[in-house]
């Protein structure tokens, strides 16, 4: 059979910088990069602007918070039961594991709201688990 590449293949022995057009690029090419890896302002001295997509009302007080808290640990519990339900074996053990952690997130929070507001609680503003 016929090889159609010499063995080894023949390679030039020049070098990539054997004229000056190839080390200016280099130098050009190492310049842009510094210019744009290293910049001028370490990343940690620039002020940070938290993103306004998710944030929470400053002015909330802390007893709504630690209610709406509650609110979605307790939503977590049911949709876990639930995925639960539809496993066998380990998983659902896993599954049922998690759901018994939120709870008692849940029963915490809870516990901080009556601690917070004892009042409230005959007007019914926390959830019980």
């Amino acid at each position: 059979m016929f090889k159609v590449t010499p063995n080894p293949p023949g390679t030039d022995p020049a070098s990539p910088y054997e004229t000056i057009d190839s080390i200016s690029l280099d130098e050009a090419a190492d310049r842009d990069l510094d210019y744009q890896l290293k910049p001028d302002i370490p990343i940690m001295d620039i002020p940070r602007t938290p993103g306004t997509m998710f944030i929470v009302n400053p002015e909330l007080d802390t007893a709504t918070l630690l209610a709406h808290a509650c609110e979605s640990l307790a939503s977590a519990n049911v949709m876990t039961m639930d995925l639960a339900d539809h496993m066998n074996g380990p998983r659902r053990n896993s599954l049922l594991g998690i759901a018994q952690v939120i709870m008692l997130g849940e029963l915490a929070v809870n516990r901080a709201i009556d601690q917070l507001a004892p009042a409230s609680n005959s007007r019914g503003t926390h959830y019980e688990t």
